[in-house]
C-alpha cells in the first residue's frame, strides 16, 4: 500500500529513534544500518528535513537526527510526504479513474473499510512504537 520511498523513510526514522544522546548520525551509517541505497537516502532525508522530521548538519561531526521526539512523530507524518494526503488514496482496482463514494468501483466498499483501518494504524502509531521491536540503531561517525 505504500511506495518503496515511504518504506525507506520509515526505516530511516526508526533507525534514528535509538540514536543515543541525540547525536548526529552520518548518511553512510544510516545507509548501512537501514539498507537504504545512498541515492534514495539523500532524497528521503531531504524530504524528511523539509517536513521538519529530521535535522541535518553538514561537515565534521554532522549528520542526521530526529527533529522531534519519537513519540511525537506518527507513521502518517512520513508516509504523507511521499504518498500525498490520506483523504485521497488511489482506487484498489483502478478500474476507472473517478472511483469515489459517489461513483464506486466493484471493490470500493470492501476497500474503504481496509483503507480506513490502514490510515488509523498510520495515524495512531508513533515512530517510537514502531522502533520498540527493532534492532539497534547506527552509531555516530565523525
Amino acid at each position: 500500500m505504500i511506495s518503496s520511498t515511504s518504506k525507506y523513510a520509515l526505516r530511516v526514522l526508526v533507525a534514528l529513534v535509538g540514536n543515543e544522546h541525540h547525536r548526529f548520525v552520518s548518511g553512510a551509517d544510516l545507509s548501512a544500518a537501514t539498507g537504504v541505497p545512498s541515492n534514495y537516502l539523500a532524497k528521503v532525508l531531504g524530504a524528511l528535513g523539509q517536513a521538519g522530521l529530521v535535522d541535518a548538519v553538514r561537515g565534521r561531526g554532522g549528520g542526521y537526527r530526529l527533529a522531534r521526539t519519537p513519540h511525537d512523530i506518527r507513521l502518517i507524518d512520513a508516509v504523507e510526504i511521499f504518498e500525498g494526503p490520506r483523504t485521497h488514496p488511489t482506487c484498489l482496482l483502478s478500474i476507472h479513474a473517478d472511483c469515489s463514494d459517489d461513483h464506486p468501483c466493484s471493490a470500493h466498499e470492501i476497500f474503504r473499510d481496509v483503507r480506513s483501518r490502514y490510515i488509523a494504524f498510520l495515524e495512531d502509531t508513533s515512530i517510537a512504537e514502531a522502533a520498540s521491536t527493532e534492532s539497534p540503531s547506527p552509531s555516530r561517525t565523525a
